[in-house]
């Protein structure tokens, strides 16, 4: 195969961007890993996970982690912070790019693989993340509040004062709750905030595919998933972390699908039947919120990997990373 003569530029000046880069995004179980390791060895490069669980050392199983021995190319951005820590997007955009301008300095075209929207934006786009108090009286107040009454009743509180923020995020994502309530206290609106980050002003040039299938053929390979990492050992992976107190319930590590639902089996609120159910069932609706997230970005080509194989699909974007290279050059 003939690879695209692709001259990365190493600086913004003269109105150009770095670049390119190659992001392929798509819902969980769809296949885009597996895409972007083709894409990576073809170009000799490197895949930056672009996924907010995967920065967590010993989670892997439950991630869908390529375990070390397989990986046929560097996979960068995975193993990066311990799960009760507090690895927050700010810290993510700052060390992912870190990760692509270094690929970018190698003379070699970045792959960007992953599923949260909010951390791909934080990469290829400017993004500025407020920082936050981390040991506010206001933060202590709520996360006590959450802790005696439950994440629902903080999703309450959080809808009667500001339903705007409410709708956009999601009951279990207590930290985010807790954060939304916070910026009220300081007069500010999450939601607010989160519109001023969704307008996207690129940082890099990129090249953006969608991994898209049938929905109930997503669906079919998500519970094939689900069935296979508790086949892997999901939930000694989960009981490790949890009995080493590094499952946290304020962290985001501990709001993980897989984790979460696997802990609350381990603590007697469930069975641990009833948990990989429930994991079958939060991994789909992640990846309806994932696919709407696709259309509201709106930026993306897809590749229908229903009808393409890996190679065909890789193929694609290697061609239009050529005449990328070609359109450059007439420049």
């Amino acid at each position: 195969m003939i690879l695209p003569d692709v001259t990365p530029s190493e600086s913004c000046g003269s109105g150009s961007l770095p670049g390119p880069v190659v992001a392929i995004v798509g819902p969980t179980a769809s296949g885009k890993s597996a895409l972007a390791d083709a894409l990576a060895r073809s170009l000799d490069s490197a895949v930056v996970s672009v996924d907010a669980m995967q920065v967590y050392r010993g989670m892997d199983i439950g991630t869908a982690k390529e375990p070390p021995e397989e990986r046929s190319v560097e996979l960068m951005m995975v193993d990066v912070a311990d799960p009760d820590g507090d690895y927050s997007v700010k810290l993510f955009q700052r060390d992912a790019r870190a990760c692509v301008d270094s690929v970018l300095g190698r003379g070699r075209v970045p792959v960007l693989c992953g599923g949260t929207g909010l951390y791909l934006d934080a990469v290829i786009d400017q993004m500025d993340f407020p920082s936050g108090r981390q040991e506010s009286p206001s933060r202590r107040r709520y996360e006590a509040y959450g802790e005696e009454y439950g994440a629902v009743a903080l999703h309450e509180l959080l809808a009667q004062r500001d339903p705007r923020s409410a709708e956009i995020i999601h009951p279990n994502n207590v930290r985010r709750v807790v954060r939304a309530l916070e910026l009220l206290d300081e007069g500010k609106s999450y939601a607010q905030v989160h519109e001023g980050l969704k307008r996207h002003e690129p940082h890099y040039e990129v090249l953006l595919y969608a991994v898209v299938r049938d929905r109930q053929v997503l669906y079919e390979r998500i519970d094939r998933r689900v069935d296979l990492m508790f086949q892997m050992g999901l939930v000694d992976e989960v009981r490790g972390l949890y009995e080493r107190g590094l499952l946290k319930p304020e962290t985001t590590a501990a709001q993980a699908i897989g984790y979460k639902e696997v802990v609350a089996a381990l603590r007697g609120m469930t069975r641990m039947d009833e948990a990989r159910e429930l994991v079958k069932r939060n991994s789909r609706r992640y990846a309806k919120r994932q696919l709407s997230w696709l259309r509201r970005d709106g930026r993306a080509h897809s590749l229908d990997l229903d009808q393409l194989s890996i190679e065909e699909a890789r193929d694609h974007i290697l061609s239009d990373l050529a005449q990328r290279s070609l359109e450059r050059s007439d420049d």
